[in-house]
Formats: C-alpha cells, sequence, structure tokens
C-alpha cells in the first residue's frame, strides 16, 4: 500500500495581469485624488459643466481651450453620469396570495393562470 504525501504545486501560479483582472480597482475617477479632465471652449460652458459636476458630486479639472480649433471633450463625464443604478424588480405574489392586480382572488386564479 502507497502513501500519497502533498509536495505542494508543480506549476508557479500565473500573474494575475494576464488574465484581465483590473489591478487598480480602488481607483474611483471623478473622486479627489483622481478627477476627471474635462476641455471646453467657452467660460459660460464651463460653468454649466461645473453645474453639472457639483450635482453629480465629480471632481474635475476643467480647461477652458478658446482657440478656433478646439474641440469640447466631456466624454470622461458623459460615461460617469450614463451610469444607470441598480433595477429592482417587485417580486410576484406566491400562488395563495391575493393578486397584485387588486382583483381580490387568489393569484392562481387570475394573474398566474398560464
Amino acid at each position: 500500500m502507497s502513501k500519497f504525501f502533498f509536495k505542494g504545486r508543480k506549476d508557479a501560479r500565473q500573474s494575475h495581469i494576464n488574465h484581465g483582472y483590473q489591478s487598480r480597482a480602488n481607483t474611483k475617477p471623478g473622486s479627489k485624488k483622481y478627477p476627471l479632465n474635462v476641455v471646453v471652449t467657452t467660460e459660460q460652458r464651463k460653468q454649466e459643466v461645473e453645474a453639472m459636476l457639483e450635482e453629480a458630486g465629480f471632481y474635475a479639472e476643467i480647461e477652458v481651450d478658446s482657440s478656433e480649433s478646439a474641440v469640447e471633450d466631456i466624454s470622461e463625464l458623459t460615461v460617469l453620469l450614463s451610469v444607470s443604478g441598480t433595477q429592482t424588480v417587485e417580486k410576484t405574489p406566491a400562488r395563495n396570495e391575493p393578486c397584485h392586480c387588486g382583483s381580490g382572488k387568489k393569484y392562481k386564479k387570475c394573474c398566474g393562470a398560464a
């Protein structure tokens, strides 16, 4: 009868970088430590963007570029503002509970009948 002795892992673990894991997960864009970089073309637009940032609670470094070939770049802000929140779905009632439509019948006899 032979005994099995575990001598440890035969091959070294691979680096986590090769597998697509985000190694800098603690960097939150739009925070005081990592502000957004925004370029606008006018002072009026700068005030509008500052109001949007204040409402959303983000921080950014706003650069006003008033040259003729200037292009407005607020893509970083747009991405953060378009992130949707958690969606919640109302739970369907159990078979013998009253129906949620308000008919007074049990769910299995009303909306639950397939």
